[in-house]
């Protein structure tokens, strides 16, 4: 990949929405990437005929706060946003429709980028992805003096499952619903991840869920509670070494399946959640193997190993 890909970034596209990355935040790894894609010497190319890929500079997040009315839970004006602004794409340059927008792609970590990808049939082919973080982890001390640690708001219809059968039930598992908010909670939210074994994951109202790399971040290994969970670089990184996946509807039996556990197992568990962390983070200047680099491999493998031209009629 690192001699082959070349990267075509779009110029097309109004801030706020496109080309201002947000930074800091809980959504801010589609900002980085944005940032360190358009200023990228090495993949992107500024000929799009040279190009394997094409990035659209968009912000999920940006479009939020510019666009939805608070409270309307109305996201027509978004859909309808985007969705001429491809057709301008695909009016403008000839890329989009040779391929139907298969060598497209956007990152994106808010989880309205992919119900927005469910909205109109225009999106279904671009990539979105969700991480987070961006700082270098301290490592901890394998000691951890409680078994599994969950802290949360009701979203999605596991949430209450899990709350019912393991809420407030004995004192080896903190399993909260939400905590107060405040600075305090936020560092007491940390102190509980990095004093667990396991940090229970289940999925919210995506299949997908961002504690599973606040976990990896705080040396907690992740417990994955989702039927269909297609986890980060699935194409590179064996999950099963430092993660545990745990089906629905064995929900009543997660203690007894934690506990089955061995300690070997665990520390095993543990160690390769410290070799993966590189791979979820940022760095100013992309390193290779940090999230960067992994972000653009998994495009480039979901993407260019499965590109076929578009027939003509």
């Amino acid at each position: 990949m690192e001699n082959t890909l070349k990267v075509y970034v779009y110029r097309d596209g109004e801030k706020p929405i496109f080309h201002q990355p947000i930074l800091k935040g809980l959504y801010a790894s589609e900002g980085w990437f944005m940032k360190l894609m358009e200023g990228n010497k090495r993949f992107v190319v500024k000929d799009p005929r040279k190009a394997h890929l094409f990035c659209m500079p968009f912000s999920s997040r940006m479009l939020e706060y510019t666009l939805y009315v608070r409270n309307s839970h109305n996201q027509t004006n978004l859909r309808q946003y985007v969705k001429e602004y491809l057709e301008r794409l695909a009016a403008k340059y000839p890329f989009w429709n040779r391929t139907g927008g298969m060598d497209h792609f956007l990152v994106a970590c808010h989880d309205w980028a992919s119900r927005q990808g469910e909205m109109y049939h225009s999106l279904k082919h671009m990539s979105v992805l969700q991480e987070i973080l961006s700082q270098t982890p301290r490592w901890e001390s394998s000691f951890k003096e409680t078994l599994a640690f969950y802290a949360g708001n009701n979203h999605g219809y596991l949430h209450p499952i899990l709350l019912k059968y393991w809420k407030d039930k004995d004192t080896d598992r903190k399993i909260y619903g939400p905590m107060p908010r405040g600075v305090m909670s936020k560092m007491n939210y940390i102190q509980h991840m990095k004093s667990s074994k396991y940090c229970v994951c289940p999925k919210g109202y995506e299949v997908n869920s961002s504690r599973v790399i606040e976990a990896i971040f705080y040396e907690c290994v992740p417990v994955i509670i989702s039927n269909n969970f297609v986890p980060p670089f699935f194409e590179v990184l064996n999950w099963e070494a430092f993660s545990v996946t745990v089906a629905e509807k064995d929900i009543p039996n997660l203690k007894d399946i934690l506990l089955s556990i061995s300690e070997e197992k665990y520390l095993a568990l543990q160690l390769a959640v410290r070799k993966v962390q590189q791979h979820f983070l940022w760095h100013a200047k992309p390193v290779k193997y940090d999230l960067f680099y992994m972000m653009l491999h998994s495009i480039w493998y979901s993407r260019v190993f499965q590109i076929k031209p578009k027939m003509r009629p």
